[in-house]
């Protein structure tokens, strides 16, 4: 369920390239002058400056940090407007003057007729400001930082001092959001026209900082003629999502997940999966498990009802009138687990793969070859890398690419779990840029299996069930880490925070 009308210009995110075009449609479509563009690109990072550092007006000293192209444009007009405000700014700059053409040749002309200090950056500049601007390198950056601009980079990390970033941290890179040898570790970004995937995923959510958009006045029309590249998950969008429950539903109607989990000492799996489904509105959770676990799961959570079952055979039977299954938490990979999971690829009904269930599949991807019904596959990155054969490292280089290839392959929703969780299905990639690294532990990929199935058996498409299944997940994780913080959090404390988060935004009749 895709409704426009509930997406916003914020939540739209886009490469680089896509950026560039929205760029020169608003300039030679819509007639916006470039360099108009750019002084309010310096507007708008001269607000943030004087929202963030108000003592900038009192002495304290802004030091600006310019590379060549649009983006040391930017900064000269920054410290332009500081000037005229009679804040203490410099600049030093990392691309010569003579070098600079168009817009930016402009910018640099305003800024010395301002009559600011200009000079060139060498390894001895020092570091005098108490705030700095980085307006180095932009988004078209397409190797390594290296030579002068890695000595400013490190240099200003590891000052310890304040950075605003000038539409993305130098060094960043726009669509990957990962650093391209070294980045600017930005206490905010100030970012333009269109929002760059790279600034929510990977490393860009800690490279970023505080996120600020500025659409600099740039007509609704524009942003028609240029596809995006994935959408942002948020409130206002999943909202419709979810339907009114009736005053005089039954259990029944809220749906009945099978968890299959659980294996020889991993009871706590099987746990966190259904109870999260229970506390996310299913109205029926089942859990088929090892029999030692019976005991642990009704002291645990007596709504549950649990099964024991010895192998395939006697989950069949168990399978029946279920309409969402889970399987994989907790399951192992021994003959018992391999049974299990090749009876629910069997089922008549959508079906959540997690943990033990996907590393059996990357062991034997013809597990799938005659699944019919849908499915969801949540890995993260190392999972992913196992079913795509390939390392680690690979899957965080380029989790979009990532993410795309897992679904050719497989032909399932894909949930790609970490910083920026995407989820994809073929026709739109979402990014889920909440959440934080108290969730790094156990348990909470458990936790967000149950979830999704609560969703999706409660009728939820398979698509939308795992899309706001991840943001409930994230949003809850962040609300118990505003009341608690982020270390010792548990995954099963999250779930009523998520369970808020969803009744936050679920539309009664």
């Amino acid at each position: 369920m895709y409704d426009s009308d509930q997406i916003g210009i914020f939540d739209r995110l886009y490469t680089a390239e896509q950026v560039r075009r929205l760029d020169d449609v608003a300039i030679n479509d819509f007639q916006i002058n470039g360099f108009e563009l750019m002084n309010r690109a310096a507007g708008a990072v001269f607000r943030s400056l004087m929202n963030h550092w108000p003592d900038l007006l009192l002495g304290n000293r802004l030091q600006v940090f310019c590379g060549g192209g649009n983006n040391g444009g930017d900064g000269y007009l920054v410290a332009m407007l500081a000037a005229k405000r009679g804040i203490s700014v410099s600049v030093n700059f990392l691309s010569s003057p003579e070098k600079l053409s168009g817009d930016a040749l402009s910018a640099y002309k305003a800024c010395i007729a301002e009559g600011v200090d200009v000079e060139p950056y060498t390894p001895q500049t020092p570091l005098s400001g108490d705030v700095f601007v980085d307006a180095l390198l932009g988004t078209g950056l397409g190797r390594d930082v290296e030579g002068r601009y890695r000595d400013v980079v490190i240099r200003i990390n590891e000052s310890g001092r304040p950075v605003l970033a000038v539409d993305i941290p130098s060094g960043l890179c726009a669509d990957k959001g990962i650093a391209m040898g070294v980045a600017i570790k930005a206490d905010v970004t100030v970012t333009f026209i269109g929002m760059k995937l790279g600034l929510l995923s990977g490393r860009g959510k800690e490279l970023s900082g505080q996120v600020e958009f500025a659409d600099l006045d740039v007509p609704g029309e524009v942003y028609e003629t240029v596809p995006n590249e994935a959408l942002r998950l948020s409130e206002n969008r999943l909202s419709c999502w979810l339907r009114p429950r009736a005053r005089d539903a039954h259990k029944g109607d809220n749906g009945h997940v099978m968890v299959v989990a659980g294996n020889h000492g991993m009871p706590g799996a099987a746990i966190m999966s259904a109870e999260a489904a229970l506390y996310c509105g299913a109205g029926r959770v089942t859990v088929a498990t090892r029999q030692e676990h019976l005991l642990a799961l009704a002291a645990r959570r007596p709504e549950l009802m649990a099964s024991a079952v010895s192998g395939g055979e006697d989950l069949r039977s168990l399978l029946e009138g279920k309409n969402l299954l889970v399987v994989g938490p907790g399951l192992g990979k021994d003959s018992w687990a391999r049974e299990l999971l090749a009876e629910v690829l069997k089922a008549q009904c959508p079906v959540v793969i997690d943990a033990d269930g996907l590393n059996i599949i990357s062991e034997d991807p013809a597990l799938l070859k005659h699944r019919k019904y849908p499915m969801i596959l949540t890995p993260h990155s190392g999972e992913a890398a196992r079913l795509l054969e390939t390392r680690t490292s690979t899957i965080n280089a380029d989790r979009v690419k990532a993410a795309k290839e897992l679904f050719d392959r497989f032909g399932a929703v894909i949930v790609l779990k970490g910083a920026g969780t995407l989820v994809y299905d073929g026709k739109v990639l979402n990014l889920c840029p909440d959440g934080n690294p108290g969730m790094a532990v156990a348990g909470m990929g458990d936790v967000l299996s149950g979830v999704i199935a609560a969703l999706a058996a409660q009728g939820v498409e398979p698509h939308d069930a795992a899309a706001l299944g991840v943001w409930l997940h994230a949003t809850g994780a962040d609300h118990l880490a505003g009341l608690q913080g982020e270390r010792g959090m548990l995954a099963l404390e999250t779930v009523p925070h998520i369970r808020s988060q969803l009744n936050k935004i679920a539309k009664q009749p």
